[in-house]
């Protein structure tokens, strides 16, 4: 039985890693909880099947009360066991009078011994009808059903329950990578989140220098009011800004703790910043599909439908038991129920329409289907990989532009901050560059969410969604 097992979060002051999640999630989450309870049930059901062969033993009793006892009607045979009882005495009278004096009766003599034994045995002659049974009686005793050849039934049953496991573990694995994928890519937003809340931060920053410069320049009557005051505005709306920011990541590590199966409350500290960083050039086996959990899983499927299509072959061939009975109460037995029974059973049918049939034909098309996912499954996984790849080199693309970018921006700040310190831009055009710069900024993290993301998915379609959290490890 699988219970929620109590984790330790890392306290306030301390980071969480992503790796802390996997090991948080990997006890907690509902969802791994849940594919484990499976496989266990499956587990117990493979211990049934492997007892199929032992034997059924079952405790039995009943009361019966008949309307009348069981009884042998001695009328309806009271003619022919007269007449033979009497024809056998005529004849062993016969044998012996041959015998001693070589000759046989005559007819006269035998006729009178016919009926003399006809008299005498019509008068001993039962004139009522003995009961076989009480009117009420008790039975007590064992029955045993022990199968003898069930036409491969039983090692089919037991096979199949045997790729059940199978596939219970395959498919536990591919619960736990899937979480790990969905908690990756959670992680990998919040720190999307904190680039953010970083970039927005220096706005906020920038806009508060501005303003005070700008209060001081028009006390100096430097500046005109009405272009401070559009400054405050700017500020202003930064600051919303940043505190939506900060809503979404609290949301965010909602989700987080939904995903880890902890409280929603729970505190978790993340506040490592997502920086660009490139694994080097990646490389898959030519037959990567292979270490895919979802592949695994179709494939173990084909082992169930195999299994399936005996289980229905099966049904036309006999089933034979070795059976006993032994009554533990034997007082009083009706004579129709001996004490102790021994024997064999055969169960075989002859017909059942074209059940049996269209059982067969129903195996083998499942057969046939799961062999066309698995088939479908891979192609998917080669087109996904292939999509995923792209998208890496397309987010690659767009960091180094956006890159180049930020740094053409925080060039042009500076060249017209030094202006403005000079008297020589308006405080509205270094407003307007620290908007552009910031809009470019979000470009890059943008851009580099994306290409984690898609890093991420490329190697959960590889098999391995875990190996994201190495690139975040080093670079945070």
């Amino acid at each position: 039985m699988y219970c929620l097992l109590p984790v330790v979060l890392p306290v306030a002051a301390q980071q969480t890693s992503l790796e802390d999640c996997f090991r948080i999630a990997s006890n907690r989450n509902l969802v791994m909880q849940q594919s484990r309870a499976s496989l266990l049930a499956r587990q117990y059901h493979l211990d049934v099947e492997k007892q199929r062969y032992l034997p059924k033993i079952d405790a039995l009793a009943s009361y019966t009360y008949l309307s009348r006892p069981l009884e042998i009607n001695l009328s309806q045979v009271r003619d022919g066991i007269v007449d033979g009882s009497s024809r056998q005495a005529v004849n062993a009278a016969n044998t012996v009078y041959k015998e001693i004096t070589g000759n046989d009766l005559s007819s006269a003599a035998q006729n009178s011994l016919y009926n003399t034994s006809r008299n005498i045995i019509g008068g001993i002659y039962p004139d009522y009808n003995p009961p076989l049974s009480r009117q009420s009686y008790f039975l007590a005793g064992l029955a045993l059903r022990q199968p003898v050849y069930l036409g491969n039934k039983i090692t089919a049953a037991r096979n199949l329950a045997e790729s059940e496991v199978a596939s219970g573990i395959i498919n536990t694995q591919l619960v736990e990578k899937d979480a790990d994928y969905a908690i990756a890519m959670q992680y990998i937003r919040i720190l999307y989140i904190n680039n953010m809340l970083y970039t927005q931060q220096e706005v906020v920053n920038a806009f508060i220098s501005n303003d005070n410069y700008g209060e001081q320049m028009v006390k100096n009557q430097v500046l005109a009011p009405y272009q401070k005051s559009w400054t405050k505005v700017l500020l202003s709306q930064a600051r919303t800004f940043y505190n939506n920011l900060q809503m979404d990541k609290t949301n965010a590590i909602i989700e987080l703790n939904k995903l880890l199966g902890v409280p929603l409350d729970s505190v978790l500290t993340i506040t490592g910043k997502l920086v660009y960083n490139t694994p080097g050039v990646l490389q898959e086996n030519n037959d990567f599909w292979q270490n895919n959990a979802a592949y695994q899983l179709i494939q173990s499927k084909i082992a169930t439908a195999v299994t399936a299509e005996k289980i229905a072959r099966s049904f036309s061939l006999p089933n034979i038991f070795a059976i006993g009975n032994l009554n533990l109460y034997q007082h009083q037995l009706p004579v129709t129920i001996a004490p102790w029974m021994v024997g064999l059973e055969m169960q075989w049918n002859i017909f059942n329409g074209t059940q049996t049939q269209k059982r067969k034909k129903a195996a083998q098309q499942l057969v046939e289907e799961v062999k066309l996912a698995e088939e479908n499954t891979r192609q998917s996984l080669q087109m996904q990989l292939a999509v995923a790849k792209n998208k890496i080199q397309a987010a690659q693309n767009e960091v180094n532009t956006t890159d180049s970018a930020r740094q053409e921006i925080a060039t042009t700040r500076r060249l017209i901050n030094e202006r403005v310190m000079n008297q020589l831009s308006s405080l509205k055009d270094l407003n307007d560059v620290i908007l552009m710069q910031a809009e470019i900024e979000k470009a890059y993290h943008t851009a580099v969410l994306g290409y984690y993301l898609a890093l991420a998915t490329y190697w959960n379609i590889t098999g391995a969604p875990e190996r994201i959290a190495g690139m975040l490890r080093i670079r945070n």
